[in-house]
Protein backbone atom coordinates (compact mmCIF):
# COMPACT_ATOMS: atom_id res chain seq x y z
CA UNK A 1 0.00 0.00 0.00
CA UNK A 2 1.50 3.66 -0.64
CA UNK A 3 1.82 5.86 2.07
CA UNK A 4 2.88 9.04 3.80
CA UNK A 5 6.58 7.81 5.56
CA UNK A 6 8.55 9.81 7.96
CA UNK A 7 12.13 8.35 9.68
CA UNK A 8 13.22 11.82 11.17
CA UNK A 9 11.50 14.85 12.78
CA UNK A 10 12.00 17.83 11.03
CA UNK A 11 9.82 20.10 8.56
CA UNK A 12 7.39 18.80 5.53
CA UNK A 13 10.41 17.91 3.51
CA UNK A 14 11.21 15.20 5.22
CA UNK A 15 7.82 13.47 3.95
CA UNK A 16 7.53 11.11 1.30
CA UNK A 17 5.44 8.88 -0.82
CA UNK A 18 6.36 5.35 -0.15
CA UNK A 19 5.01 1.05 -1.08
CA UNK A 20 4.82 -0.09 2.80
CA UNK A 21 3.17 -3.44 3.25
CA UNK A 22 -0.11 -3.40 3.44
CA UNK A 23 -1.47 -3.16 7.69
CA UNK A 24 -2.75 -6.84 8.59
CA UNK A 25 -5.76 -6.94 11.74
CA UNK A 26 -4.78 -8.45 14.59
CA UNK A 27 -7.95 -10.62 16.48
CA UNK A 28 -8.87 -7.71 18.10
CA UNK A 29 -8.58 -4.67 15.04
CA UNK A 30 -10.40 -4.21 12.06
CA UNK A 31 -8.73 -3.22 8.45
CA UNK A 32 -10.11 -0.23 6.71
CA UNK A 33 -9.53 0.93 3.60
CA UNK A 34 -9.01 5.02 4.34
CA UNK A 35 -11.14 7.35 1.63
CA UNK A 36 -10.00 10.50 4.03
CA UNK A 37 -8.10 11.21 6.43
CA UNK A 38 -7.87 15.49 8.41
CA UNK A 39 -5.02 16.70 9.52
CA UNK A 40 -4.55 17.91 12.66
CA UNK A 41 -2.16 19.98 15.23
CA UNK A 42 -1.17 16.80 16.65
CA UNK A 43 0.37 15.94 13.01
CA UNK A 44 2.37 18.91 12.69
CA UNK A 45 3.49 18.49 16.34
CA UNK A 46 4.77 14.87 15.85
CA UNK A 47 6.44 16.15 12.21
CA UNK A 48 8.83 18.73 13.59
CA UNK A 49 9.32 16.66 17.14
CA UNK A 50 8.25 20.33 19.21
CA UNK A 51 6.69 20.78 21.86
CA UNK A 52 8.72 17.62 23.38
CA UNK A 53 5.81 15.55 24.39
CA UNK A 54 5.31 15.23 20.47
CA UNK A 55 8.77 12.99 20.65
CA UNK A 56 6.72 10.71 23.64
CA UNK A 57 7.88 7.17 22.12
CA UNK A 58 10.71 8.53 20.10
CA UNK A 59 13.47 10.76 21.69
CA UNK A 60 15.53 10.88 18.66
CA UNK A 61 13.64 9.68 15.90
CA UNK A 62 9.86 8.97 15.30
CA UNK A 63 8.85 5.76 16.13
CA UNK A 64 5.66 5.27 14.28
CA UNK A 65 6.68 6.69 10.72
CA UNK A 66 3.42 6.95 9.66
CA UNK A 67 1.29 10.00 10.60
CA UNK A 68 -2.01 11.07 10.45
CA UNK A 69 -5.04 10.05 13.30
CA UNK A 70 -8.44 11.25 12.28
CA UNK A 71 -9.96 8.50 9.63
CA UNK A 72 -12.95 7.17 7.48
CA UNK A 73 -13.15 4.91 5.31
CA UNK A 74 -14.82 1.40 4.86
CA UNK A 75 -13.90 -1.70 6.92
CA UNK A 76 -12.20 -4.37 4.54
CA UNK A 77 -11.32 -7.32 7.27
CA UNK A 78 -12.56 -8.11 11.29
CA UNK A 79 -10.71 -9.72 13.36
CA UNK A 80 -12.55 -12.39 15.21
CA UNK A 81 -12.58 -10.91 18.03
CA UNK A 82 -14.17 -7.15 17.16
CA UNK A 83 -17.87 -7.73 17.43
CA UNK A 84 -18.30 -3.66 16.99
CA UNK A 85 -18.39 -3.62 13.03
CA UNK A 86 -18.94 -5.93 10.02
CA UNK A 87 -17.17 -5.70 6.63
CA UNK A 88 -18.70 -3.33 4.35
CA UNK A 89 -19.71 -0.61 6.86
CA UNK A 90 -18.16 2.70 6.64
CA UNK A 91 -16.68 3.67 9.84
CA UNK A 92 -14.76 6.79 11.27
CA UNK A 93 -12.47 7.75 14.38
CA UNK A 94 -9.45 8.71 15.29
CA UNK A 95 -6.37 6.41 15.74
CA UNK A 96 -5.46 5.59 19.30
CA UNK A 97 -1.54 6.58 19.13
CA UNK A 98 -2.19 9.06 16.54
CA UNK A 99 -0.31 7.64 13.74
CA UNK A 100 -1.03 5.63 10.92
CA UNK A 101 -3.59 7.52 9.10
CA UNK A 102 -1.50 8.92 6.03
CA UNK A 103 -2.21 5.50 4.14
CA UNK A 104 -4.47 3.82 1.59
CA UNK A 105 -5.17 1.03 4.69
CA UNK A 106 -5.07 1.46 8.22
CA UNK A 107 -5.47 -1.17 11.45
CA UNK A 108 -7.07 -0.29 14.88
CA UNK A 109 -9.48 -1.56 17.31
CA UNK A 110 -11.95 1.21 16.29
CA UNK A 111 -13.05 1.22 20.32
CA UNK A 112 -13.82 4.79 19.92
CA UNK A 113 -14.82 5.09 16.05
CA UNK A 114 -18.46 4.95 15.07
CA UNK A 115 -20.41 4.27 12.23
CA UNK A 116 -20.75 7.36 9.72
CA UNK A 117 -23.82 8.62 9.21
CA UNK A 118 -25.27 8.49 5.78
CA UNK A 119 -25.62 11.87 5.44
CA UNK A 120 -22.29 12.75 5.75
CA UNK A 121 -19.39 12.44 3.16
CA UNK A 122 -16.08 10.57 4.02
CA UNK A 123 -14.81 14.09 3.96
CA UNK A 124 -17.02 15.66 6.19
CA UNK A 125 -16.30 12.61 8.62
CA UNK A 126 -12.99 13.00 8.58
CA UNK A 127 -12.70 16.26 9.85
CA UNK A 128 -14.84 15.61 12.70
CA UNK A 129 -13.47 13.47 15.65
CA UNK A 130 -10.54 14.73 17.19
CA UNK A 131 -11.45 18.61 16.89
CA UNK A 132 -15.05 17.93 17.29
CA UNK A 133 -14.66 16.06 21.00
CA UNK A 134 -12.13 18.51 22.07
CA UNK A 135 -15.15 21.45 21.22
CA UNK A 136 -17.70 19.29 22.57
CA UNK A 137 -15.33 18.31 25.92
CA UNK A 138 -13.96 21.93 26.68
CA UNK A 139 -17.65 23.74 25.57
CA UNK A 140 -20.54 21.22 27.08
CA UNK A 141 -18.87 18.87 29.53
CA UNK A 142 -16.06 20.81 31.50
CA UNK A 143 -16.70 24.30 30.36
CA UNK A 144 -20.83 24.08 30.86
CA UNK A 145 -21.34 27.06 28.72
CA UNK A 146 -24.53 28.42 29.52
CA UNK A 147 -26.72 31.46 27.79
CA UNK A 148 -25.50 34.52 28.37
CA UNK A 149 -21.94 33.62 29.33
CA UNK A 150 -18.67 35.23 27.65
CA UNK A 151 -16.62 32.60 26.27
CA UNK A 152 -13.16 33.22 24.70
CA UNK A 153 -11.90 30.47 22.40
CA UNK A 154 -8.25 31.35 21.81
CA UNK A 155 -7.27 29.75 18.47
CA UNK A 156 -11.35 30.00 16.86
CA UNK A 157 -9.74 29.81 13.49
CA UNK A 158 -7.98 26.27 13.72
CA UNK A 159 -9.98 23.03 13.19
CA UNK A 160 -10.95 22.85 16.82
CA UNK A 161 -11.61 26.52 16.94
CA UNK A 162 -14.51 26.42 14.75
CA UNK A 163 -16.30 23.78 15.73
CA UNK A 164 -15.84 25.34 19.73
CA UNK A 165 -16.96 28.42 18.29
CA UNK A 166 -19.65 26.97 16.73
CA UNK A 167 -20.89 25.23 20.13
CA UNK A 168 -20.29 27.81 22.28
CA UNK A 169 -23.30 30.01 19.95
CA UNK A 170 -25.27 26.65 19.78
CA UNK A 171 -25.30 27.31 23.80
CA UNK A 172 -26.46 30.46 23.76
CA UNK A 173 -22.43 32.28 24.78
CA UNK A 174 -21.17 35.66 23.77
CA UNK A 175 -18.03 34.53 21.85
CA UNK A 176 -14.84 36.24 21.29
CA UNK A 177 -12.58 34.33 18.93
CA UNK A 178 -8.48 34.66 18.42
CA UNK A 179 -6.84 33.79 15.73
CA UNK A 180 -4.32 36.17 13.49
CA UNK A 181 -4.96 38.83 11.26
CA UNK A 182 -5.92 36.38 8.03
CA UNK A 183 -8.96 34.51 9.99
CA UNK A 184 -10.68 37.53 11.03
CA UNK A 185 -13.58 37.31 8.91
CA UNK A 186 -13.43 34.11 8.99
CA UNK A 187 -14.47 33.91 12.40
CA UNK A 188 -17.14 36.00 12.25
CA UNK A 189 -18.64 33.98 9.47
CA UNK A 190 -18.80 31.13 11.81
CA UNK A 191 -20.96 32.93 14.63
CA UNK A 192 -18.12 34.73 16.39
CA UNK A 193 -19.29 38.60 17.84
CA UNK A 194 -16.25 39.71 18.28
CA UNK A 195 -12.60 38.94 16.89
CA UNK A 196 -9.19 39.67 18.01
CA UNK A 197 -6.16 39.91 16.52
CA UNK A 198 -3.28 37.98 18.86
CA UNK A 199 -1.07 39.95 16.25
CA UNK A 200 -2.23 43.37 17.72
CA UNK A 201 -4.09 42.53 21.37
CA UNK A 202 -3.60 40.22 23.88
CA UNK A 203 -6.36 38.92 25.54
CA UNK A 204 -5.36 38.68 28.72
CA UNK A 205 -4.31 42.59 28.62
CA UNK A 206 -7.28 44.09 27.65
CA UNK A 207 -8.74 44.07 30.73
CA UNK A 208 -11.88 42.35 29.36
CA UNK A 209 -12.89 39.24 31.16
CA UNK A 210 -14.67 35.88 30.72
CA UNK A 211 -16.57 33.31 31.94
CA UNK A 212 -14.92 30.83 30.07
CA UNK A 213 -11.38 30.14 27.72
CA UNK A 214 -10.38 27.63 25.81
CA UNK A 215 -7.12 28.12 24.72
CA UNK A 216 -6.21 25.56 22.01
CA UNK A 217 -2.53 27.34 21.42
CA UNK A 218 -1.46 28.32 25.22
CA UNK A 219 1.71 29.41 26.00
CA UNK A 220 1.70 32.29 28.21
CA UNK A 221 2.62 32.47 31.92
CA UNK A 222 -0.05 30.87 33.85
CA UNK A 223 -0.68 33.90 35.63
CA UNK A 224 -1.75 35.62 32.82
CA UNK A 225 -5.04 33.98 32.49
CA UNK A 226 -6.53 34.71 36.12
CA UNK A 227 -6.67 38.60 34.72
CA UNK A 228 -8.69 37.58 31.96
CA UNK A 229 -11.47 35.32 33.68
CA UNK A 230 -14.30 36.62 35.65
CA UNK A 231 -14.86 35.28 39.54
CA UNK A 232 -15.43 32.06 39.49
CA UNK A 233 -14.12 31.18 35.59
CA UNK A 234 -12.97 28.58 34.26
CA UNK A 235 -9.62 28.25 31.98
CA UNK A 236 -8.72 25.63 29.92
CA UNK A 237 -5.62 24.54 28.48
CA UNK A 238 -5.86 22.11 25.17
CA UNK A 239 -2.72 22.26 23.38
CA UNK A 240 0.31 24.66 23.56
CA UNK A 241 3.63 24.45 24.97
CA UNK A 242 5.63 22.13 27.80
CA UNK A 243 6.11 24.98 30.32
CA UNK A 244 2.75 26.53 30.29
CA UNK A 245 0.98 23.13 30.91
CA UNK A 246 3.71 22.60 33.40
CA UNK A 247 2.78 25.94 35.26
CA UNK A 248 -0.78 24.61 35.32
CA UNK A 249 -0.76 21.22 36.45
CA UNK A 250 1.79 22.98 39.47
CA UNK A 251 0.75 26.50 39.66
CA UNK A 252 -3.16 25.74 38.79
CA UNK A 253 -4.25 24.20 42.70
CA UNK A 254 -2.90 26.91 43.87
CA UNK A 255 -4.32 29.92 41.50
CA UNK A 256 -8.12 28.19 41.96
CA UNK A 257 -7.87 27.88 46.05
CA UNK A 258 -6.41 31.79 46.31
CA UNK A 259 -8.89 33.26 43.73
CA UNK A 260 -11.63 31.50 42.95
CA UNK A 261 -10.88 30.66 39.80
CA UNK A 262 -10.14 27.63 37.58
CA UNK A 263 -6.96 27.11 35.62
CA UNK A 264 -6.50 23.45 34.47
CA UNK A 265 -5.52 21.61 31.31
CA UNK A 266 -8.35 19.60 29.32
CA UNK A 267 -7.53 15.93 29.28
CA UNK A 268 -9.54 14.89 26.29
CA UNK A 269 -10.80 11.88 26.89
CA UNK A 270 -11.82 9.86 23.48
CA UNK A 271 -14.74 7.56 23.36
CA UNK A 272 -17.59 6.70 21.34
CA UNK A 273 -20.37 8.31 22.67
CA UNK A 274 -19.09 11.94 22.53
CA UNK A 275 -18.29 11.44 19.19
CA UNK A 276 -21.45 10.21 17.90
CA UNK A 277 -22.59 13.08 20.12
CA UNK A 278 -20.62 15.76 17.98
CA UNK A 279 -21.55 13.76 14.43
CA UNK A 280 -25.19 13.92 15.22
CA UNK A 281 -24.98 18.01 15.90
CA UNK A 282 -23.43 18.17 12.52
CA UNK A 283 -25.85 15.17 10.73
CA UNK A 284 -28.10 18.17 11.54
CA UNK A 285 -27.14 20.87 10.48
CA UNK A 286 -26.82 22.82 13.96
CA UNK A 287 -22.77 22.43 13.43
CA UNK A 288 -20.97 22.46 9.95
CA UNK A 289 -17.40 20.56 9.38
CA UNK A 290 -15.26 23.54 7.67
CA UNK A 291 -12.73 22.36 5.04
CA UNK A 292 -10.58 25.01 3.91
CA UNK A 293 -8.57 22.59 1.73
CA UNK A 294 -8.64 19.42 0.22
CA UNK A 295 -5.36 17.47 -1.05
CA UNK A 296 -4.58 14.24 -2.55
CA UNK A 297 -2.25 11.49 -0.84
CA UNK A 298 1.05 12.85 -2.24
CA UNK A 299 0.76 15.91 -1.51
CA UNK A 300 0.08 15.66 2.59
CA UNK A 301 4.09 17.35 2.68
CA UNK A 302 2.10 20.94 1.44
CA UNK A 303 -1.13 19.97 3.40
CA UNK A 304 0.51 19.56 6.76
CA UNK A 305 3.40 22.97 5.30
CA UNK A 306 0.03 24.79 4.93
CA UNK A 307 -1.63 23.75 8.38
CA UNK A 308 2.21 24.73 10.01
CA UNK A 309 2.25 28.06 8.73
CA UNK A 310 -1.31 28.78 10.40
CA UNK A 311 -2.99 29.35 7.20
CA UNK A 312 -5.58 26.57 7.75
CA UNK A 313 -9.62 28.27 8.12
CA UNK A 314 -10.94 25.27 9.69
CA UNK A 315 -9.97 21.52 8.38
CA UNK A 316 -7.52 20.59 5.74
CA UNK A 317 -8.42 16.93 4.44
CA UNK A 318 -6.35 14.38 2.76
CA UNK A 319 -8.46 12.61 0.31
CA UNK A 320 -7.19 9.12 -0.13
CA UNK A 321 -9.99 7.71 -2.32
CA UNK A 322 -11.87 9.24 -4.73
CA UNK A 323 -15.32 7.90 -4.33
CA UNK A 324 -16.18 10.26 -1.15
CA UNK A 325 -19.72 10.46 -1.92
CA UNK A 326 -21.79 10.47 1.55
Amino acid sequence: MKAIVYTEYGSPDVLKLEEVEKSVPTDDEILVKVYAVSVNRSDWEGLTGKPLYARIGGLRKPSNKILGSDVAGRVEMVGRNNKDFQPGDEVFGEMGDYHGGFAEYVCTRGRSWALKPAGITFEEAAAIPQAGVIALQGIRDKGQVQPGQKVLINGAGGGGGTFAVQLAKLYGAEVTGVDNTGKMDFMRSLGADHVIDYTREDFTKNGKQYDLILDLIAHRSVFAYPRALRPNGSYFAVGGSVATFFQILLLGPWIRRTSGKNIQVLAVQRNRKDLVSITELCEAGKIVPVIDRRYPLSEVPEALRYLGEGLAKGKVVITVKSNNKA
